[in-house]
């Protein structure tokens, strides 16, 4: 199976398709850039669901859910929105189809057309703020903090399965409060909480900071991102938290009457992430032999395969041991084809990124013993079968930890300082990853060095050390470093 894998190093593109579809993650749709999440890609996409619902939960948040369908005047109420998503929108024009006149199929009923079209959401700031307005009053309605977990459509010309897609899976939270201050908490918050389990569950490293202000989601005044980098140097946003002030509540009139029965506007959040996340976990661990997962995320954590069949001896060990791990947390497969050779189910598991391999035969039981094989390092050991289940928890404990490292010292080996134009373009050209150079803090600079190199700022990192210094492309003076590369 891994020779239909194009290797990293002659073409990381095709490397990622090749993944996605040997591993069975996603397939092409007959709707153009459109994909269908297969059985196991919507596996870890529900792992990462459901880690992510729990914690929005344990920081008071709800679920709740809009239409997908949004007024085309909605999007005209706030300037810097509409034209963000202007060119994304896919518009409904008609609520009919007919049958066409000469028998070749069906036409758009031409009676049909509404009166007003309706846009397939992009993002439901609008369609929540307009709904926000009847549901608060008072400051006693106050915060209001609500997730929804949905599809948006946002139509782009070049797609990429999980990385960029005409339609997507997302969770995207809104959120209303009394004061600024409290919004801007908010954001910060859900930004700590997108870091956490990027660092935590994906073992994906991430560096936490603010966007600038082209580089901020529209209709906001503070973005906050989360940037992780890929084996091939290009960074990608994983998550972003946006401080959106009172731009929605202004456009859609949204006011409450605070304690000191003054009328004010609301001020709000809205946050999100979503698919593109599996396609992060792919480029971020996987390998030239196939898928490679955290365990925290793998929906099948440990495959049990009886050698060379499913002989009952060898099954009711296998079982036993299956009701031991399940017991201890652990998510088991046995894997209890016949018509399959052990071989080619090694390879298979080896190709979806199982991260560990028990393999149990005859010989292996009359000694006592068991295959171990990790995904990660490929290793493998004979152990005693006595103390497998212990050990085989504490070593996806291990590949987690592992994983981590290594992505972390992958960002750390591609992180470069720079202090002149010359160093930066040939970081950025020839190296890749983070480079961190000094910015005069001017948008003209920043358009400029995207022009000419193709890189953006990623972001102004929360850990931004103020040093004196000047911009890599102007010479004007710098306050500090910030983090460039060419992303996805």
């Amino acid at each position: 199976m891994a020779k239909e894998i194009t290797s990293r190093e002659e073409n990381y593109s095709q490397w990622y398709l090749d993944i996605v579809k040997k591993a069975g993650l996603a397939d092409n749709s007959a709707v153009r850039g459109c994909m269908v999440i297969k059985p196991l890609g919507y596996a870890i996409w529900e792992n990462m669901r459901d880690q992510l619902d729990k914690r929005f939960k344990e920081t008071g948040h709800v679920n709740a859910y809009f239409p997908l369908f949004i007024p085309k005047s909605f999007l005209s109420k706030e300037a810097d929105h509409v034209e963000g998503f202007a060119k994304e929108c896919a518009v409904v024009t008609h609520h009919r189809l007919m049958n066409n006149p000469d028998g070749s199929g069906v036409v758009v009923d031409p009676s049909a057309k509404l009166e007003e079209e309706l846009i397939v959401r992009p993002t439901s700031e609008t369609i929540i703020w307009n709904t926000y307005k009847d549901w608060i009053q008072s400051y006693r309605d106050l915060p209001l903090l609500i997730n929804q977990w949905a599809n948006v459509v946002r139509w782009e010309l070049r797609t990429r399965p999980f990385l960029r897609t005409a339609e997507f899976l997302w969770q995207e939270g809104h959120t209303a409060h009394a004061t600024r201050d409290e919004a801007i908490e908010e954001s910060k918050l859900i930004h700590e909480v997108y870091a956490r389990f990027a660092e935590d569950f994906m073992a994906m490293p991430v560096i936490k900071g603010s966007k600038t202000a082209n580089e901020r989601f529209a209709g906001a005044e503070e973005t906050y991102t989360i940037e992780a980098l890929m084996q091939d140097g290009k960074a990608l946003q994983a998550g972003t938290s946006h401080f959106l002030a009172q731009n929605f509540a202004r456009a859609f009139d949204v006011k409450f009457m605070d304690e000191n029965n003054k009328e004010q506007y609301v001020w709000a959040s809205s946050w999100g992430v979503s698919t593109r996340l599996v396609g992060a976990l792919i480029m971020t661990h996987s390998d030239d032999e196939g898928l490679v997962l955290p365990p925290k995320l793998a929906p099948t954590q440990v495959v049990i395969i009886p050698i060379p069949k499913p002989l009952p001896e060898i099954m009711e060990k296998a079982e036993q041991l299956k009701k031991e791990l399940e017991a201890q947390g652990v998510r088991v497969k046995i894997d209890k084809d016949a018509k399959k050779r052990p071989g080619f189910k090694f390879a298979q598991y080896e190709m979806e990124g199982v991260p560990i391999r028990l393999g149990l035969g005859k010989r292996d039981l009359e000694n006592g013993t068991i295959e171990v094989a990790r995904r990660d390092t490929k290793a493998k050991e004979s152990i005693d079968i006595a103390g497998v289940v212990p050990h085989t928890v504490q070593l996806l404990v291990d590949i987690q930890d592992n994983l981590l490292a290594k992505a972390k010292q992958h960002r750390v080996d591609y992180t470069t300082e720079v202090n002149t134009y010359d160093e930066f373009k040939d970081a950025i050209e020839n190296k890749g990853g983070f480079v961190m150079a000094h910015w005069d803090g001017t948008s003209e600079s920043e358009l400029k060095i995207k022009e000419e190199t193709k890189a953006t700022i990623r972001c102004i990192p929360d850990d931004f050390v103020e040093e004196e210094g000047v911009c890599v492309y102007s010479g004007k003076p710098s306050k500090g470093r910030v983090v460039f590369a060419k992303a996805y």
